[in-house]
């Protein structure tokens, strides 16, 4: 059984930064498909950024050039690393993760279908 803990959250101010963890475990690592996803009150989940198969990784259009998702296959954790932070980016984050699918050639696949969620940690942005 996957298991997903996220931490790092908090409250800073508009132009702030915060790094979030997601640490795995129950699963090889390499295995995982990884996400970030957010939702804001009242708000639909949106995804911030998910990492492919050949771990290439594509960004909502909303955190471009502010936030980083990087992988420590070592460590099993996910980060999220946010900049200049927004007060539209106040919501929880969560990270998701798939067990990946596999060619015959051993070619990693993700089919961005998660079914493993961590508990959520909640971002604060003040103007």
């Amino acid at each position: 059984q996957v298991q997903l803990v996220e931490s790092g959250g908090g409250s800073v101010q508009a132009g702030g930064s915060l790094t979030l963890s997601c640490a795995a475990s129950g699963y090889p690592y390499s295995h995982l498909c990884m996400a970030w996803f957010r939702q804001a009150p009242g708000k639909d989940r949106e995804g911030v950024g998910t990492i492919d198969g050949l771990h290439r990784i594509t960004y909502a259009d909303s955190v471009k050039g502010r936030f980083t998702i990087s992988e420590d296959n070592a460590k099993s954790t996910l980060y999220l690393q946010m900049h200049n932070l927004k007060p539209e980016d106040t919501a929880t984050y969560y990270c998701a993760a798939e067990a990946a699918s596999w060619t015959w050639t051993r070619t990693r696949i993700c089919n961005k279908d998660y079914n493993y969620w961590g508990q959520g940690t909640q971002v604060t942005v003040s103007s």
